[in-house]
């Protein structure tokens, strides 16, 4: 059939008119969506009336690089306070205990609606504190066992022995009551004992006092409460108030967070049961019962080298792809529990 000028005419009136249809649905539909998110964010500081699954607590001061949270851990909710910072959106009421006052305040202000599971940690991703070959605190966290965390309450995040384990404070033993807290050379075992029995009035002296360093934990939301917020205050007022210096009283708390949760003085669990447990990682080998060199050596200093991890400690580069795939092959984490027995 042959069309006409004036059948042209009309067909390019219905498409024109098609178009405008077409425009307008669109833009009836796009509506909607921009209202559902505007909706969203109005809504989101009501998720907080719902308890978090797993919230990973970080104690930071400005000074410290916390970007590699950010893709860090997706399912997580992450709260980073900075103690330097009382214009911080999460801050601490004094900059006093060193990462005690960061943990304290984060209990006593969700108290009442707290996750499943804290995790507390400090805030730099490479640190000699990490049980791991790099020291990677990225690696450590991205296998912790979550479920063998709810079961067991509390778990302390190394395993290994290296300073804490099987003891490190004897409070009857080194207790000093004329011992200085400013001074230099004053040590935490001086003051345990007078500070425990101030904090933990209704538990006996322990005659030793031991768990692996050096205060990054898990603990259920269970365990946290079977202490009332009162006694969180209680510690948190001691840290505010005490004489000590912030790397005594720190310290203090650092071997009490255990006993606090409900653990014996002596919490050193063994060494490859942990890995296995803890980290998923159980073809470690492990020289005795605290000590798996493959996965944990104390370095040769508190401060990694410049450029860690690609920079070795002799200041030499290397291949930190093919080393990492190499512990990885060494080491390859369990992902669920669920096939074997806890030991």
């Amino acid at each position: 059939m042959r069309f006409t000028p004036g059948r042209k005419k009309i067909t390019s009136i219905w498409l024109w008119l098609l178009l405008v249809i077409a425009f307008l649905v669109a833009l009836s539909q796009f509506t909607p969506h921009t209202s559902r998110i505007s909706s969203w964010t109005f809504e989101r500081p009501l998720q907080k009336e719902t308890p978090s699954d797993v919230v990973l607590v970080v104690a930071s001061q400005r000074e410290d690089n916390t970007t590699w949270l950010q893709s860090a851990f997706p399912d997580w909710e992450k709260v980073v306070f900075v103690t330097d910072d009382e214009n911080a959106a999460n801050s601490v009421p004094a900059n006093r205990g060193r990462e005690a006052m960061v943990y304290l305040t984060f209990i006593i202000e969700h108290y009442d609606n707290l996750p499943r599971v804290a995790i507390f940690h400090h805030a730099s991703e490479y640190q000699w504190h990490n049980d791991d070959p790099l020291f990677d605190g990225r690696r450590v966290l991205s296998r912790l066992q979550i479920p063998y965390v709810e079961q067991k309450g509390y778990v302390n995040l190394r395993c290994a022995w290296t300073l804490g384990c099987p003891a490190e404070i004897r409070p009857f033993d080194e207790s000093d009551l004329n011992a200085v807290p400013t001074s230099p050379d004053a040590r935490a075992g001086w003051f345990y004992k007078a500070a425990f029995e101030e904090l933990f009035p209704e538990i006996p002296m322990p005659q030793v006092v031991g768990v692996s360093c050096c205060a990054q934990f898990a603990v259920t939301a269970e365990r946290i409460r079977k202490r009332p917020r009162a006694d969180y205050e209680r510690y948190r007022r001691w840290l505010l108030e005490t004489p000590l210096a912030d790397s005594l009283s720190g310290r203090i708390l650092e071997y009490s967070w255990h006993i606090m949760f409900g653990e014996e003085a002596v919490y050193c669990p063994n060494a490859s049961d942990c890995y296995c447990n803890l980290f998923g990682l159980c073809n470690i080998h492990c020289e005795d019962e605290g000590n798996c060199r493959s996965q944990y050596t104390l370095p040769k200093y508190s401060q990694l080298p410049s450029g860690w991890p690609d920079i070795d400690w002799d200041g030499t580069w290397r291949n930190i792809t093919e080393l990492r795939t190499e512990q990885e092959l060494d080491f390859a984490p369990r992902p669920s529990l669920a096939s074997r027995q806890i030991r």
